[in-house]
């Protein structure tokens, strides 16, 4: 797996990129998700263009996008967003939705499938953006440390809590002799007997 964007911050508030053309309901919206998540910055497009201009600016967690809109729809626009950020979260939240355009947001990997409605939905966004944002966070830190690690010309492993390598790098095994997957899951005390 691979993070597109080397900017983004792990730590910190939810960046969220908001795309509806609609200026009042990105206001409300942006209201919303500011008091049920605290920590948020929300960046908001009034249409698909100019989103992945917006998106090479900034670093992002989420990207939240209404369905129908002016020379594009969601869809078309969550294509082009994936060109460039493949593993960016991204929310198809829309009020002219039908089972369709679910199944057709699913099948094209949408990241979560909304309508809009009242404060109840406006509850289940901010959740799936919540959510979203921690795992795209947490992959963007695992694949620091992994990289880092591989870096490393030093022997390293990691133990995991039933005593098990869960992580060795090749320096660890030109010391040790042993292939990764022979290593991978056995204890340590495989390379002390053998």
């Amino acid at each position: 797996m691979s993070i597109d964007n080397p900017k983004e911050a792990v730590a910190g508030s939810i960046e969220i990129l908001h795309v509806d053309d609609d200026p009042a309901f990105l206001d409300l919206t942006e209201s919303f998700l500011e008091n049920e998540l605290g920590e948020v910055e929300i960046t908001t497009v009034n249409g698909p263009d100019g989103v992945l201009d917006t998106l090479d600016e900034g670093s992002f967690h989420c990207v939240v996008s209404d369905y129908e809109m002016p020379g594009t729809d969601g869809l078309e626009l969550l294509d082009a967003v994936r060109e460039h950020y493949s593993d960016l979260p991204f929310i198809l939240y829309t009020g002219k939705g039908s089972e369709e355009i679910a199944a057709q947001a699913i099948n094209a990997g949408v990241t979560g499938y909304l309508q809009k409605g009242g404060p109840d939905q406006h509850r289940r966004l901010a959740n799936r953006v919540k959510h979203a944002a921690t795992e795209y966070r947490a992959q963007i830190e695992s694949e620091r440390y992994s990289t880092v690690l591989r870096a490393l010309e030093y022997p390293i492993y990691v133990v995991n809590d039933d005593a098990e390598f869960e992580y060795v790098n090749d320096a660890f095994l030109d010391l040790v002799g042993y292939d990764r997957e022979e290593i991978i899951g056995a204890q340590p005390g495989k390379i002390k007997t053998d």
